[in-house]
């Protein structure tokens, strides 16, 4: 079973009660920031919604289903007043709880049904070969995004290319797309469409810099569009990472790397990905 597989079933199995991010993680054998990343990517759904909508969909069937008053099945949803279940009820579901009693029925709602995760359809993991970059400057747009709300990232390049080829110092006719972890932040991460530079002068309005130390790499190719990048993303740290005896050197979280095996017209081509490790 994927990490995000044993991630969901451990939520299946715990979502009644309260559970913590460190909790599942440590089920999923991710740190917290790659089990959130990657089940953002994996799912559509950010952890903590996910088991949000979960424990409210419960609750709509116990509302229609049972007799235990308002509160009693607020009380069981982890919620600790009548208040603050129905301004959640009212944002999932847009209707109160008193008025879904009332109908008597569920069928008007959106209901978080069990995610079921088929691991035979993610994309088979090529080896990967390790390289050691020296230090790297590299000068782009960036932007912060929820894991599981990150549709906008295209329009970030969008807006990059119309830089792309002239940018003050760049090295190379390569971009890169750098994720890195916000800070205090599980729930989101910054990132980065970029060209490694020369140096920090006369760079395009808006455009901001970051440095690379040093550092070896594990280096993945994924091959076809570059939408299925999540089910390659999944693999590695989903699987390979955890098994692989390495550890991630935290500093970017990944690097893509787009050469001239990659078409950016159609989105088709080869996309490297590039995983910082410990020495």
């Amino acid at each position: 079973m994927s990490a995000i597989g044993r991630a969901i079933w451990y939520i299946e199995s715990h979502f009644a009660s309260e559970i913590s991010l460190d909790e599942i993680a440590g089920i999923a054998g991710l740190s917290r920031f790659h089990l959130s990343r990657v089940f953002g990517m994996t799912t559509g759904h950010s952890i903590s919604s996910y088991i949000r909508s979960r424990r409210l969909s419960g609750a709509a069937l116990a509302l229609v289903d049972s007799s235990s008053s308002i509160l009693q099945v607020a009380l069981d949803a982890g919620y600790g007043s009548h208040e603050a279940f129905t301004r959640a009820f009212r944002e999932q579901f847009g209707i109160t709880p008193e008025s879904l009693r009332k109908q008597g029925h569920v069928r008007n709602l959106a209901l978080q049904e069990p995610i079921r995760m088929d691991d035979t359809r993610l994309p088979k993991l090529d080896a990967p070969r390790f390289e050691t970059r020296a230090p790297m400057l590299l000068a782009g747009l960036a932007e912060t995004y929820a894991h599981d709300a990150n549709q906008a990232i295209p329009s970030l390049w969008q807006k990059f290319n119309q830089h792309f080829g002239h940018i003050p110092g760049q090295v190379g006719n390569v971009a890169y797309g750098v994720c890195t972890q916000v800070d205090g932040n599980s729930e989101g991460f910054r990132y980065m469409s970029a060209v490694e530079v020369t140096g920090a002068d006369d760079l395009p309005q808006g455009f901001v810099t970051t440095k690379l130390p040093q550092q070896r790499y594990a280096i993945f190719a994924h091959r076809g569009h570059i939408s299925g990048i999540t089910g390659t993303v999944h693999q590695i740290f989903g699987e390979w990472l955890p098994e692989s005896g390495h550890q991630h050197a935290g500093v970017p979280d990944m690097m893509e790397r787009y050469d001239d095996r990659f078409d950016p017209r159609t989105g088709m081509g080869v996309t490297e990905i590039w995983i910082p490790l410990k020495a």
